[in-house]
């Protein structure tokens, strides 16, 4: 019998960075618990973190990369699949240029260390403008307006949830989704302590969530119209003048153009519009201004909509309002200890956010932070021309499921020349691949969240170290990229990685030391290299910018500050303490000012405001729902995730189900411009009249797929019925309000 040994570690899978207990013997996962003494989530864990283990158990699993050969994908060692990846790139490179390729890169990225600290070197090399990612699936529109209103797309106001009195939901669902863009474990738990103290949780949402049954009270609305609403509390706010931004006002811009631009969302205007009556729009206002101390916060049904960047402003623009911007109990900035470029050298003024850089070839959509719209990828394969997409590298990204008009993008990814993925599993999108370049599964390689302790309601950090090894011969994650780095610079698949690796951390030291403000600023950067070793890869980098971050040790600055090696004798974590005000400090907008009006978002209210008097002729609409069992496409193959009911059903309200002549538990065919699918029909009064809705990320079952058990809980494709549409300053895709034609399927059973 192997002895049994106990280690720490945050968990991976969501926003939550939950700590776990893991109990190993030797090379195998006895059991995951909840870590009682991590300093964050305090024991907390859901269900998701048993994928730990069960992932660690997958047969499927990829240990070795996977290359073409005679139309089939056939195991290979890593000196042939990276051979293959440097014919493959640099023919296409050589043929038609660096925009030629393309990358996509998925969420799961977000969670992994390796991909978060080298892909962007990786992206460099290649040059290419055709970066594409699950952000603007996703929480784009968020980000585009924090980065014009503070000036970084990373500087999102979250809510203060642990000392708020009154907290106001659209769109999100954080007891499933365990938070988001909302980094705080156990938010069910939370929300509790915001009622027990006497405050009160409202939920504006299309279903009555799990997050709404916990809530003092919940509000239907009509999906994609969210921002009529929040226009309509500004209104009654401004008109009754119950604004009171308080010290605010010196810092902020074009604060008296906001009444004018309220002065068409009446709330009768807006409650013939969103389904919320006039009255109880007028009563929202009123509470959320004489709270003590509340906040404002949506999510992914807000962000994924026809309005999605004009609904995040206006978020802020209430917390602004009411005073409870930047104030503890209200909104706040996080403060991590790595990464937070709002935090990095002197604050209070900066570039800001430009949009719109450079555009997508075909439909002319302009860059945002760096990447074109997801929505372009498809017409960017397919249409022929100059700058034509002949390849594509996905990095832990499903986008065949993932991306809007998921039948398009399947069919111009059949006609590419070459790709080549990185990921651990032969998916709907990987089975497509000429070579598959599998990572370590999780507890083979070290942790940090870098990105979503940035939006932390507490700054606290924690180290992971790899627990396992990972199987002999297969490189790391980190390493994975800077060999596709080299082959994309034209340095060949035998370049020497260690010479990459030193490359990445002399542009970072150099950026830091030159950087005004910084805690190294001027410093030799001989020194400060030297000071990191022996390390090398992702603990060298982390290192460093822990040790320049708001709470590291400046190297010897700070003697206490902290360091790897701090947080490696610390496995629990260590918690630097609740958010606090940090404005002006965290603005790096050009006018050193909040921007309450940005063009860019002005433009689009003539949409919003002709949208107020659209007529509704009660067609359904179809919107989608988060699962606390799944994150997106890629832990379908997990039994304990999938293991129970069928989760991926078409939800409705029993009216419409009687209207429309649909049973419980029979088939529904489901059409949109686009697409059409079969699904299981779940009858539910948790569910608006006149609203289906159907989780994202199923439809497995597809032809090469190598995922057994997501073979047997298939489920169907909900972008399938995603037309090609998008919230204009973003372009973020519509998930959320698609018109849909819904009838019985009888004889039919559901079917991806």
């Amino acid at each position: 019998m192997a002895s049994e040994t106990v280690h720490y570690r945050t968990c991976p899978f969501c926003e939550a960075t939950c700590g776990l207990e893991v109990t190993l013997a030797e090379d195998r996962v006895v059991s995951v618990r909840g870590d009682s003494s991590d300093v964050f989530s305090r024991g907390f864990l859901c269900p998701k973190s048993q994928g730990l283990k069960q992932l660690n158990e997958d047969p499927d699993r990829l240990a070795r990369p996977l290359v073409r050969r005679d139309g089939e994908l056939r195991e290979a060692s890593w000196e042939e699949a990276f051979a293959a990846v440097d014919e493959g790139l640099s023919r296409v490179l050589a043929q038609g240029g660096r925009d030629a390729v393309a990358v996509y890169i998925g969420n799961p990225a977000a969670h992994s260390l390796g991909p978060t600290l080298y892909g962007t070197p990786f992206l460099k090399a290649l040059g290419s403008k055709n970066v594409y990612s699950a952000s603007t699936v996703d929480q784009m529109p968020k980000q585009i307006s924090a980065g014009l209103m503070f000036g970084g797309g990373l500087s999102v106001p979250i809510p203060d949830v642990d000392r708020t009195d009154h907290l106001l939901i659209l769109g999100a669902n954080p007891l499933v989704s365990n938070g988001s863009l909302l980094t705080a474990p156990n938010m069910r738990g939370r929300i509790r302590a915001i009622k027990e103290r006497g405050g009160k949780v409202i939920v504006i949402d299309p279903r009555r969530t799990r997050t709404a049954e916990e809530a003092s009270e919940h509000h239907f609305i009509r999906p994609g119209t969210d921002a009529h609403l929040l226009f309509a509390i500004a209104h009654v706010l401004l008109d009754e003048r119950l604004t009171e931004p308080g010290p605010l006002a010196e810092l902020a811009n074009d604060a008296e153009l906001l009444a004018e631009l309220a002065r068409p969302f009446t709330p009768e205007a807006a409650a013939a519009a969103c389904g919320i009556e006039a009255e109880e729009i007028r009563r929202l206002a009123r509470e959320l201004a004489a709270a003590e101390r509340a906040a404002v916060y949506a999510r992914i049904g807000t962000t994924t909509q026809r309005f999605g960047t004009v609904s995040s402003w206006l978020v802020d623009v209430l917390n602004y309002l009411t005073g409870n911007l930047d104030r503890e109990g209200g909104a706040m900035f996080a403060l991590a200890a790595v990464a937070q470029r709002n935090a990095a050298g002197t604050g209070g003024s900066g570039k800001g956010v430009r949009i719109g850089r450079w555009a997508s070839r075909v439909s002319d959509r302009p860059e945002v932070l760096g990447e074109l719209p997801v929505v372009c990828l498809a017409e960017e394969i397919a249409t022929p021309g100059e700058g034509q997409v002949r390849a594509l590298v996905t990095i832990a990204g499903n986008p065949v499921v993932s991306t809007p008009d998921s039948a398009a993008l399947e069919q111009a990814i059949e006609g590419l020349d070459f790709m080549v993925c990185v990921d651990i599993y032969v998916n709907e999108t990987t089975r497509h691949a000429d070579v598959v370049l599998p990572a370590p599964e999780p507890l083979a390689k070290s942790h940090y969240d870098t990105a979503l302790y940035q939006l932390a309601i507490r700054s606290v950090a924690n180290y992971s170290p790899a627990l396992l090894a990972a199987p002999e011969g297969q490189p790391q994650e980190w390493e994975i990229l800077l060999r596709l780095a080299a082959i994309a610079a034209g340095h060949g698949p035998e370049a020497e990685i260690e010479a990459w690796d030193e490359l990445v951390l002399k542009t970072l030291i150099g950026r830091e030391v030159g950087l005004a403000g910084s805690s190294i600023e001027g410093r030799d950067a001989a020194e400060i290299a030297a000071a990191l070793e022996p390390r090398r890869g992702p603990e060298r980098l982390l290192d460093l910018m822990l040790r320049v971050g708001p709470f590291g040790d400046g190297f010897g600055s700070d003697p206490q500050g902290l360091t790897l090696e701090l947080l490696e004798r610390n496995p629990h974590g260590v918690d630097m303490g609740a958010m606090r005000p940090r404005l002006p400090e965290v603005l790096r907008t050009p006018s050193g000012r909040i921007e309450l009006a940005p063009p860019e978002i002005l433009a689009d209210l003539p949409r919003l405001q002709a949208d107020l008097s659209a007529h509704r002729n009660g067609q359904m609409v179809l919107i989608g729902r988060r699962q606390l069992r799944s994150n997106n496409s890629w832990m379908h193959n997990l039994p304990a995730l999938v293991k129970g009911k069928d989760r991926c059903t078409a939800q409705i309200h029993p009216a419409d189900a009687e209207r429309l002549g649909l049973a419980d538990g029979a088939s529904a065919r489901v059409s949109s411009s686009v697409g059409e699918l079969v699904a299981p029909v779940e009858i539910t009064d948790e569910i608006m009249p006149g609203v289906i809705s159907i989780p994202h990320g199923w439809g497995h079952g597809a032809d090469g797929v190598r995922l057994a058990v997501a073979a047997e809980h298939p489920g169907v494709n909900s972008n399938l019925l995603a037309p090609v549409e998008v919230d204009v300053p973003s372009g973020n895709a519509v998930l959320n309000g698609i018109p849909v034609e819904v009838t019985a399927s009888v004889g039919e059973p559901a079917a991806a």
